[in-house]
């Protein structure tokens, strides 16, 4: 940028004092072209533009948040509700509600989508923002490599548990990890249909929750709830799951009474 505004501001000053009246500037009624001048008017800027445009190109394609950064990636299925965050990991049969456990140095790959409004899924020390809709995936790769805990939250406003809305996320060594899962699975608790379906309840969670299993699909039937019972939404029409009708009554109810 200080390319074209420092030259700006050392030659109006210039060209002002030069041209003045009684100035030693050339009087020349007749000019009107000279190829010098036009090569820096034209040849500058389109340089710039060259140069800005490779950087966003390049920078657009690194930092795509859908591009992949390994191998064995660890997956997670994220559904967003109200207000809370439900983690289920298909790959360790397991799930959470309100909270993350990563591996370190190990890529982890989001599928991301909402049980309610849409909202925005973020952990700023660690990824990008990227929305959660009904009806529609989303995707998230990522990859942390310090061991820690950050917070994430949903950054778009959804209604009067928006400010608690938000969850711990703990970066783990390998080992560490394995051994919570090991934890994670002995929890009596089971993540199914019905179960979700009292978690579509607008609710703030003051503890994390763990379900040792969790049915097979179910984050391919919520999607289905919101697209006719399809997992992609093809149908020009769609009737909601019970577990939806059910959210939409409690909404209207609580709007009505507001």
């Amino acid at each position: 940028m200080l390319i074209v505004v420092v030259p700006i501001f050392i030659l109006v000053p210039w060209v002002l004092w030069r041209y003045r009246r009684g100035g030693r500037g050339a009087y020349r009624p007749d000019w009107d072209f000279n190829w010098g001048n036009e090569a820096v008017l034209w040849g500058i800027p389109i340089i710039l533009i060259i140069v800005l445009s490779s950087a966003l190109w390049a920078h657009t394609h690194k930092y795509d948040p859908y591009r992949p950064l390994g191998s064995d990636p660890l997956d997670i299925e994220v559904v967003s509700l109200d207000w809370k965050f439900l983690f289920i990991y298909p790959q360790q049969g397991i799930a959470t509600l309100d909270y993350l456990a990563l591996e370190q140095d190990r890529p982890v790959r989001l599928k991301l989508t909402s049980g309610t409004v849409m909202q925005s899924f973020m952990i700023p020390q660690l990824a990008g923002q990227i929305y959660t809709m009904a009806g529609m995936t989303t995707q998230l790769n990522l990859m942390a490599d310090r061991a820690g805990e950050y917070r994430g939250r949903n950054t778009q406003y959804n209604g009067d548990g928006f400010a608690t809305q938000s969850f711990p996320t703990v970066v783990m060594p390998a080992g560490q990890f394995d051994a919570w899962v090991r934890d994670a699975r002995q929890s009596a608790q089971t993540l199914d249909l019905s179960t979700y379906q009292e978690l579509l309840k607008p609710s703030i969670e003051h503890a994390p929750r763990y379900y040792g299993s969790v049915e097979n699909g179910l984050f391919e039937r919520v999607l289905g709830s919101f697209t006719g019972g399809h997992e992609h939404a093809k149908a020009t029409s769609a009737q909601p799951s019970p577990g939806h009708e059910q959210h939409l009554q409690h909404t209207s109810t609580k709007g009505a009474e507001q």
